[in-house]
């Protein structure tokens, strides 16, 4: 046996704003069924899920994900090009431990970390 895949679930306050956030800013596409309460997006090779967690208090959401990206620099160009915000201790940079990365919150404070070795 061997694994394949991992999926990371994150809350979300609510499906509406976090499906439109993830299709409409980052370009996923909503997969699987429409689950009352859960939300499954995916790009390319990867899938996010969410669970519904309606009183989340974003100042006390830790939720955190890295993607790892072949081509971080066209990705991050299309979000700026896309007015996605990015994190502002987040900006695209070469970190000590050879990654470049950049960072951005989504509406729940989920924090996203993309990045690709150097």
């Amino acid at each position: 046996m061997m694994l394949t895949a991992i999926h990371p679930k994150l809350p979300m306050r609510n499906k509406a704003l976090t499906k439109a956030f993830y299709t409409g800013q980052l370009g996923f596409q909503q997969i699987g069924n429409d689950y009352e309460g859960y939300l499954m997006v995916g790009k390319e090779a990867i899938q996010i899920h969410f669970f519904e967690f309606k009183e989340l208090d974003p100042a006390e959401n830790y939720g955190q994900v890295y993607i790892r990206t072949n081509n971080i620099d066209a990705l991050y160009q299309s979000l700026l090009d896309g007015a996605v915000a990015i994190h502002p201790a987040g900006q695209l940079q070469v970190k000590p431990w050879g990654q470049k990365e950049f960072a951005l919150l989504d509406p729940d404070n989920n924090l996203l970390t993309f990045g690709q070795s150097v």
